[in-house]
């Protein structure tokens, strides 16, 4: 079972090897300003936090809770988070017509757009990592410039000029109510990828992913959070990379 001491020694590694672990945060399922909402950016200090944002719930009370957090960036989370698979979740399986597709699209772009300005940029994350591949086209012609989903990216771009960046690590499971694990699982995920990486079994320029849902985290899944923060933040060859920047080369290549 992997253990704090082990993904201190990972990190170690990398700076034997001089090499520099990029990390970054993403949390899905925002809408409005809550007080879930607080205790996540209490946690996230400083540290750049990519979020997820539900365009047809969206609110102007968050628009203008996150004016006040330059650190926060926020990307296009589906349309409004509905179950169209009639197996599993997946808000765009195939048997969507394609011209509704588009259109929400097009109308989260707006809506975020219109809300939070120039703190939004063209991400989308679908709800429940579920996107089928017949529409990765779309996402392009509605002028997203990247995708996040969920695992190790087996390439850096999904479809041409569609950007990669996923995320590996998710300190929760999915019971009723939510709950947590235990550290030993998601430090396994974590370590599983920045070893894969640095070892060349995955794709070393994807920095690793962090994903929370600040609405269902419980109070020991947030402790993991913050210890995990804590380590990467104070460890030498460690960095947290700001949404804006892993996206930004590809946004102004466009």
């Amino acid at each position: 079972m992997a253990s704090w001491l082990e993904l201190s020694d990972e990190l170690d590694r990398w700076y034997q090897a001089g090499l520099q672990a990029t990390f970054w945060w993403r949390d899905d399922d925002a809408a409005d300003d809550t007080p879930q909402l607080d205790t996540l950016l209490r946690h996230a200090g400083a540290v750049p936090l990519a979020l997820a944002v539900i365009p047809e719930l969206a609110t102007r009370r968050l628009a203008e809770k996150l004016s006040n957090y330059d650190f926060v960036v926020v990307l296009q989370h589906g349309w409004r988070h509905v179950n169209h698979a009639s197996s599993g979740y997946n808000e765009y399986p195939a048997s969507r017509a394609v011209e509704e597709v588009s259109q929400e699209l097009a109308n989260g772009r707006l809506v975020l757009t219109a809300l939070f300005g120039l703190q939004t940029i063209p991400v989308f994350c679908p709800p429940w990592h579920g996107f089928d591949s017949c529409f990765l086209p779309l996402l392009r012609r509605n002028g997203i410039i990247g995708i996040s989903r969920k695992g190790p990216r087996s390439a850096a771009f999904a479809a041409e000029g569609l950007f990669v960046v996923n995320v590996h690590i998710a300190p929760i499971k999915w019971t009723d109510p939510p709950s947590f694990e235990g550290d030993a699982l998601y430090l396994g995920q974590v370590i599983d990828h920045l070893s894969g990486r640095r070892c060349g079994l995955y794709d070393a320029a994807e920095p690793t992913g962090l994903l929370t849902h600040h609405l269902a985290q419980n109070d020991e899944s947030f402790a993991f959070v913050s210890r995990f923060v804590e380590i990467v933040s104070e460890h030498p060859s460690a960095t947290w990379v700001d949404a804006r920047n892993v996206f930004a080369l590809h946004a102004a290549s466009d």
